[in-house]
């Protein structure tokens, strides 16, 4: 049965900045190809993705990564029925995530005199709409002689695993106590890379104490110095999305298209926020390969494998970038359906033999018909 896979490629140019650092500060870096690259993590652009999802799409359709799930399902029960009391209605929510198997701890903060709900031991990825399910399940089972009885595991369970968010649907979950609760992620996220080598800068910075500094009588010195390390690079991006896992994960191939076009639009146009008030880093990309594909995803970071060290990198990863699309799919026979190309100045010019040149507004219109006839012609 044919598949249908999205790529979305992308160049991006980014000024002096530390968008993803690691445990000490410094910019995150890998070796590849034999030479040290800038590198942004997955994890920290696919949480700049789901913040831009606010933007994109209705609160219901999302979901939240918390340990504080019998708080929260809590307050959806008070709101649901404020009846019920705010103790009575997180013992209710206990209940029924223990009926599921999630083991809870006590939190961490809680003391005698300030109590506070248990926590699980890990953060759960839920959906707006599961949240409520379970909060319903628990004002149904609050008149119950034996409400913990009447809070049926399988019930729980059903519950906890329909009516899944974009979100969740995307990049999935893991319940380390419950592993039939698991979601397979429908999207994958490469790390970022640099096309060329980096080596991390130094800003070396003074503040002044101004009330100090109004005072003549002080000496000159600054109220403070320090240094923040950063990197300037031209990055090289990846996501790939299953479409038909993804619309397995979300039972509609309606929202499966509107999923792709809203990860797609909120994956090219957001960035990690590390030190965005220091560097002002906020760009948009310079080029986006977008691709439909029937055999599998295929990732071009190949095409970088040798830094490119001319002075005009943009260029220089442009025109390597196409060469090394065509060359792969001629070897392997993965041509892509079709390919839209979004790309500003005359660096990008050499992507233009991948597909249609086009805007990001009209290549995801088009991607989202491309996909819907793809999922209608399938059923």
């Amino acid at each position: 049965m044919s598949r249908t896979i999205v790529d979305v490629n992308i160049l991006q140019t980014v000024p002096p900045s530390n968008i993803n650092r690691d445990d000490t500060g410094s910019p995150k870096t890998a070796v590849y190809g034999g030479t040290r690259r800038a590198r942004v993590s997955s994890q920290a652009w696919k949480r700049a993705t789901r913040l831009a999802f606010d933007d994109l799409l209705d609160k219901d359709e999302l979901g939240v990564r918390t340990k504080r799930l019998v708080e929260l399902i809590g307050e959806r029960i008070v709101a649901l029925a404020p009846e019920i009391s705010i103790p009575r209605a997180q013992e209710l929510a206990t209940l029924a995530l223990g009926n599921a198997g999630i083991k809870l701890t006590p939190a961490r903060k809680s003391t005698p005199e300030n109590p506070l709900p248990d926590e699980s031991g890990y953060l759960l990825f839920l959906s707006a709409l599961q949240l409520t399910q379970i909060a319903r399940l628990c004002i149904a089972a609050n008149g119950a002689d034996d409400p913990k009885a009447q809070l049926k595991s399988a019930e729980i369970k059903q519950a906890l695993d329909t009516h899944h968010s974009v979100d969740l649907a995307l990049f999935g979950r893991m319940v380390a106590d419950a592993s039939d609760l698991n979601v397979d992620a429908a999207c994958q996220v490469a790390h970022a890379i640099s096309v060329h080598p980096v080596d991390t800068e130094f800003d070396y910075f003074t503040a002044v104490d101004d009330h100090k500094a109004a005072d003549e009588d002080e000496d000159a010195g600054a109220g403070m110095i320090g240094t923040v390390e950063f990197t300037a690079s031209t990055l090289y991006r990846y996501a790939t999305i299953d479409v038909d896992a993804l619309e397995q994960n979300l039972g509609s191939a309606d929202a499966a298209r509107r999923a792709v076009e809203a990860f797609v639009r909120a994956f090219a146009t957001s960035m990690p926020t590390g030190k965005q008030n220091t560097f002002a880093n906020r760009t948009l990309p310079d080029a986006i390969v977008l691709s439909v594909r029937d055999s599998q995803s295929v990732n071009l970071v190949g095409a970088f494998e040798d830094a490119v060290i001319a002075t005009h990198r943009l260029r220089e990863a442009s025109e390597r970038l196409a060469f090394h699309a065509q060359d792969v799919d001629e070897a392997f026979g993965t041509t892509p359906v079709e390919t839209w190309v979004v790309r500003t100045g005359a660096a990008t010019t050499a992507l233009d033999a991948l597909g249609e040149k086009t805007s990001l507004d009209a290549a995801v219109a088009r991607l989202g018909e491309v996909v819907g006839a793809r999922l209608e012609g399938r059923s």
